[in-house]
């Protein structure tokens, strides 16, 4: 999705340049998150039992695919290349993939719930340290809870007539968070600009929706990156909550 010399000339509207290669970092890692979502859903849609969440699904994987092209447009637009960016991060959730095989459809379900909700928590606190045109457009991604209030549902549905189905989502969950988790802390070590944008919002004195000075700070510390995991773990408890699940 590389554009022509034209097309890669930074937006207007683009951030001061010490925090535009950050913030294309973070497009790069919201565009692929929701590639791997596509291929999630899409999966999904495949093996699930019913032609009503077949349908659902598949829709849910197109609106990925919609999502991911806007963030790579929005690269573009910065001055970066869209495939680059995106395939920087090719290799990030293979470990979590080949230890959170789910073994049934519940806990597939719970899987990419929990999975996105962490990393999207963590997409949103980088956000707030960037440009407010990149920032409207990654909150607006961010917040689409279409597959959350599906497997919600869903989860709450199965649960309700199976307290040993509850009890092992529980523990599954509370794999799944220690996985995801572990997720954010590579993305970190990998890619610091992530960290960069994380931790400046730690250190502004201004809310938390309004930008941090271009100089402060320079690298994510482990005081700052501490209260950040913490704030993603108590999201997750709020999440599985709402799934009537202990965390």
């Amino acid at each position: 999705m590389t554009g022509s010399a034209q097309d890669t000339q930074p937006h207007p509207d683009a951030p001061a340049s010490s925090v535009a290669a950050d913030t294309v970092e973070l497009l790069g890692l919201v565009a692929h998150l929701q590639h791997v979502a596509f291929n999630r859903l899409a999966e999904d849609a495949r093996v699930a039992p019913t032609t009503g969440q077949q349908l659902e699904l598949s829709r849910l994987a197109a609106a990925a695919v919609d999502r991911r092209d806007r963030v790579l447009a929005r690269v573009v637009e910065l001055g970066g290349d869209a495939e680059e960016c995106l395939g920087a991060y090719a290799r990030l959730l293979e470990d979590f993939d080949s230890r959170t095989q789910p073994s049934t459809w519940w806990e597939r379900l719970l899987r990419t719930y929990v999975a996105e909700g962490v990393s999207d928590d963590f997409c949103r606190i980088a956000a707030a340290s960037v440009d407010e045109r990149s920032r409207e457009l990654l909150l607006e991604v961010l917040d689409d809870a279409a597959h959350a209030d599906l497997a919600v549902g869903e989860l709450e549905a199965a649960g309700a007539q199976d307290e040993v189905l509850v009890s092992r989502l529980a523990l599954w969950g509370r794999r799944l968070v220690g996985e995801a988790l572990g997720v954010v802390q590579q993305a970190i070590a990998a890619h610091p600009g992530l960290g960069r944008l994380a931790v400046r919002r730690e250190h502004a004195a201004a809310p938390a929706d309004v930008p941090a000075p271009v100089d402060t700070p320079t690298s994510a510390e482990d005081g700052d990156t501490g209260k950040i995991f913490g704030e993603l773990t108590a999201e997750h408890t709020r999440r599985m909550s709402r799934l009537g699940l202990t965390a």
